[in-house]
């Protein structure tokens, strides 16, 4: 089971100031169990783990095997939830020179997650000539980044396999009834999966969203799942046994207090992406009504030789919550040199990880030092148990930590600006008095 240790935030939050929000806790998990929190008809995260049965385990593996075998690449088209989650996952658990070292199994790629025209053109040459098939991730089908390179995507798979094999190869990760991915999978006969109604695409990881991805690459989703359980379970605990809650309200009793900006850090370079689907999760959950904690991520040590600086002396308004990885997978120790031109002969014969946690352990205190609060989270080893506790511990927090702001978790109504000026400027149909106000501010 993860740890959680919150006692490098004293003394600007002490042990005595979490126990004493419990009463507020409760309540706020209450409203998750109960449903009476806004966004409510967006709970369906909330006991998914537990909901996942060995049947549907079984066929998201079926498909994902169908996908391996047929394909040289699969290319997992989706934006934000949609593609986040299984990218973390995947880039968490795969060896950190994939691309140079190859695999038993489909490279795996990612589109639709933005609009550059190389990067597209790029991906669509790569694909010339090969074998490969698509997972088109998107509720509503019209998402203009992952519409846009599935529209590519699918021509070039019928051009270069043929419609039959197009329709074995490419599966669709939709609403049950509505939108134009979910009418485009029925046309051609696509396989397909449901994203729950109730399941927001930052909170979709255990669904075929993340799970068929994560398959494909070969990864246990057995054991990413039985991690979800385990910390679900954790979830019903009172707030003295419940980490979850502890992180939730500690991190915003730290807000309270003008700490407005958490940095994510880590000291195993596969878990930036872990990073990345957490600064989604928190900042599009949090972030409105004025209110919120800005969610940054820094990849240690690496980044102390840049941001490092601003960390230990910049504007005090940051706290840092450090993923620790207990027992790496490899054994590599520190040779002895004859010269001793760099002066580390001091280190032979220890492993290169213990050098690695003595810098987390220096950098924690220098940063506490410096007024930095410090929250660790330590996870035994990298794997997929461990993974899927980290996920539903930050989902769960993330749904607390809301009702302690008092914002609904689950919308995101700013998300919406960039597309109506986007529309507007493209002059999509529909837009046209849009496009005439936009025009006349240029």
């Amino acid at each position: 089971m993860i740890k959680l240790d919150i006692t490098k935030v004293a003394p600007m939050v002490s042990g005595a100031d979490v126990n004493a929000l419990e009463a507020r806790v409760a309540e706020a998990q209450k409203a998750l169990e109960e449903g009476t929190c806004p966004g409510n008809d967006f709970l369906g995260w909330l006991h998914l783990p537990t909901g996942i049965t060995p049947e549907f385990l079984a066929e998201v593996k079926a498909v994902a095997a169908t996908l391996r075998q047929e394909c040289e690449a699969v290319v997992v088209a989706g934006i934000g939830g949609s593609y986040l989650g299984a990218k973390a996952v995947i880039e968490a658990l795969s060896n950190s020179f994939q691309w140079l070292v190859g695999s038993n199994g489909p490279a795996i790629l990612f589109a639709g997650n933005n609009i550059g025209e190389d990067y597209l053109s790029e991906l669509t040459t790569y694909l010339k000539g090969k074998k490969f098939g698509v997972i088109n991730i998107s509720k509503s089908g019209t998402t203009t980044e992952t519409a846009l390179a599935f529209r590519l995507l699918k021509k070039q798979c019928e051009e270069q396999m043929g419609k039959d094999m197009a329709r074995k190869v490419i599966v669709a990760i939709t609403d049950a009834k509505r939108g134009a991915a979910r009418t485009c999978a029925d046309k051609e006969g696509y396989k397909s999966f449901i994203i729950p109604d109730n399941v927001g695409g930052r909170f979709s990881v255990l669904t075929p969203v993340g799970l068929l991805p994560i398959a494909v690459a070969g990864f246990d989703i057995d054991q990413l799942v039985k991690g979800a359980q385990d910390m679900e379970k954790v979830a019903a605990a009172p707030l003295a046994e419940n980490i979850i809650a502890q992180y939730a309200a500690t991190r915003y009793l730290l807000y309270t207090k003008g700490k407005k900006i958490e940095i994510l850090a880590n000291y195993q370079p596969k878990l930036h992406y872990i990073a990345e689907w957490w600064k989604q999760l928190f900042g599009e959950s949090e972030g409105k009504d004025g209110k919120g904690i800005y969610p940054a991520s820094v990849d240690l040590t690496t980044d102390l030789h840049s941001m490092g600086q601003w960390i230990q002396e910049g504007e005090r308004t940051i706290f840092e919550t450090v993923i620790s990885v207990e027992n790496p997978e490899h054994k590599l120790l520190f040779p002895s040199d004859d010269e001793n031109l760099d002066g580390l002969n001091f280190l032979a014969g220890k492993r290169v990880d213990e050098v690695n946690k003595m810098a987390e352990l220096g950098t924690q205190l220098a940063h506490v030092d410096g007024g930095v609060p410090n929250i660790r989270i330590a996870i035994e080893r990298l794997d997929a148990y461990h993974l899927g506790q980290l996920i539903y511990f930050f989902e769960r927090a993330c749904g607390i930590h809301c009702q302690l702001l008092g914002v609904n978790a689950f919308n995101q109504p700013g998300v919406e600006a960039y597309k109506k000026n986007m529309f507007a400027l493209l002059g999509k149909p529909g837009y046209e008095q849009e496009t005439l106000t936009i025009k006349a501010r240029l």
